[in-house]
């Protein structure tokens, strides 16, 4: 007789994307194992082959109407490299400038409409309030306010590239349009309510850290390393930089090239997911396990690069230091010290001098035959590597996305979680929802890895020894 049983979570609730959790219990109901599937084929590698370079900004970007932006800025970067060209000064702030408008629009999002039904209402609420409809009906002012923010990002992003989904904007040897004076104007005017909305958010999250902080400390906590880009200084540059992996206590174990990063990452593969499972080459897998995204970055970190965001950083390290620092539940506050640097940074790319010039582009022929174009999405790094012919046509490409990177730390996570809360086989609504937060932390924008469509339904199947159905729990 087969002695386990398998609790089912399929698909998984306020994320973006389709995707599953198994969960395996021994014959004392207690958690031998817990895995995150990604459920569906991600083909993107395969089906640019034979396109010219010059479309990959196009293509790649319809992966996800979450971080298009994200995706459109690391193929144009890949692609300036076939070209070998630097582009103009103007270009380059401006394809920064469309970067942080998807930061705030991403965050904001993440934190208003999927984390925050947890943070104010409960784990234990009842589901069918449970989500961001039950946050704007019992704080209808916090929910107003994070809508609005997240709409000022989109603006950024509608302001550069005529709309704010897939916008038309970066392309290789620069971008395509420019910005005009009265869109300047008329984004500096948002920053105020912006930045308020901003510091709000963050008082709910120090406040619900500090009333709940035996739970940080248990809840999906381990050590790992931490991987982001970060600048001359050792601040997260969310555009350029060095790839910096440190361990759980800080220290630096490697900086280098973004264009090496094959020397030092490398994917394994599961046969129960789609998505790879990237790994720090010199640890192996999965002892190579790194974290990505604003507390990857954060951790990865010297400090800040702006002053706002700096404070914030600096209050961050001297609560949660490097002890805290493998909590995942410390992911909501990090990403709102990044919201806030971003909307730093926008206004100050506003204000540059040539913000509004009209030298965007530089026109040549490949001269190439690779290109690695690498920068930090909302979610953590992003990698395009294009391989080209002679007449720039792609013979191969890779793409490791962010939620890839966090593959191995996502099913730590919920592997933890799992351990924690299931005892003797005793499963409860509100532990669904702790095992889809522990991967919520993370923001997964499972788009990215699965391009699924349909609805998304979350169901539990609980089977005996034998493999009968005997309980089944279902969220629309």
């Amino acid at each position: 007789m087969n002695n386990t049983r398998t609790i089912t979570i399929n698909p998984i609730s306020r994320l973006e994307g389709h995707g599953k959790v198994t969960i395996h219990l021994n014959a004392e109901g207690e958690v031998d194992d817990a895995r995150f599937h990604i459920t569906q084929f991600r083909g993107f590698e395969k089906f640019c082959e034979g396109r010219p370079f010059e479309e990959m900004t196009i293509i790649t970007q319809r992966i996800c109407g979450i971080c298009p932006v994200s995706h459109q800025l690391a193929s144009a970067k890949a692609c300036d490299a076939i070209l070998g060209v630097d582009i103009p000064e103007t270009a380059k702030l401006l394809r920064e400038l469309i970067h942080m408008g998807q930061f705030i629009q991403s965050h904001a999002l993440h934190f208003f409409h999927l984390a925050s039904p947890d943070l104010l209402l409960g784990w234990d609420a009842d589901p069918a309030i449970r989500n961001v409809v039950g946050v704007i009906d019992r704080f209808p002012e916090i929910a107003r306010k994070g809508i609005r923010l997240r709409k000022f990002g989109q603006e950024i992003i509608n302001a550069l590239g005529g709309k704010k989904i897939h916008p038309a904007f970066a392309v290789p040897g620069g971008v395509i349009n420019s910005l005009s004076t009265d869109h300047r104007d008329t984004l500096l005017n948002g920053f105020k309510e912006a930045y308020e909305t901003t510091h709000i958010a963050l008082d709910i999250i120090k406040n619900w850290l500090d009333k709940n902080l035996e739970q940080v400390k248990q809840f999906a906590a381990f050590s790992s390393l931490y991987a982001g880009l970060v600048d001359k200084d050792g601040s997260p540059d969310m555009y350029d930089g060095q790839m910096r992996i440190v361990d759980q206590d800080g220290s630096i174990i490697k900086e280098f090239d973004p264009s090496d990063y094959l020397k030092f990452i490398g994917e394994h593969v599961e046969p129960w997911s789609y998505l790879k499972f990237p790994f720090f080459k010199p640890h192996g897998y999965p002892d190579g396990c790194y974290r990505v995204g604003p507390l990857g970055r954060l951790n990865a970190a010297n400090g800040m690069s702006t002053p706002k965001a700096k404070k914030e950083w600096e209050n961050y390290r001297k609560l949660y230091g490097n002890t805290l620092g493998g909590c995942s539940l410390l992911y909501h506050y990090t990403r709102l010290i990044e919201l806030l640097n971003c909307l730093e940074k926008a206004e100050k790319l506003l204000k540059h001098d040539n913000i509004c010039s009209n030298d965007i582009r530089i026109t040549a022929n490949p001269v190439n035959e690779e290109g690695v174009g690498i920068i930090e999405a909302p979610r953590g790094t992003l990698i395009h590597h294009y391989w080209v012919d002679g007449h720039g046509i792609i013979k191969k490409a890779n793409l490791i996305v962010a939620t890839g990177h966090n593959n191995i730390a996502m099913n730590r996570s919920i592997q933890l979680v799992a351990k924690e809360y299931i005892h003797k086989g005793e499963v409860k609504e509100g532990f669904l929802n702790r095992v889809e937060g522990a991967i919520r932390c993370y923001d997964p924008c499972l788009s990215c890895s699965t391009h699924a469509l349909g609805q998304m339904v979350l169901k539990i199947q609980i089977y005996n020894f034998s493999g009968e159905l005997v309980q089944e729990l279902e969220r629309k």
